[in-house]
């Protein structure tokens, strides 16, 4: 299994305001404090390391 990089949301703008309507009114150390576990939650989704580790590579280098 690879990390599927491609566009795979249907209603990618509807889970975007999904993200930020969960974040409305925390402070900052809650909100980083909520991302944090939404990773851990989609990390567990996906259960596999390598391609997890895929991920980590495909988002470290859209940040260059």
């Amino acid at each position: 299994m690879s990390a599927n990089l491609k566009p795979n949301l249907a209603r990618p703008d509807d889970f975007y305001a999904d993200l930020l309507a969960a974040h409305e009114g925390l402070s900052k150390a809650d909100s980083d404090a909520l991302n944090a576990r939404l990773i851990l939650v989609l990390a567990n989704q996906i259960g596999d390391n390598e391609v997890l580790r895929e991920c980590l590579k495909a988002a470290s280098l859209s940040s260059e």
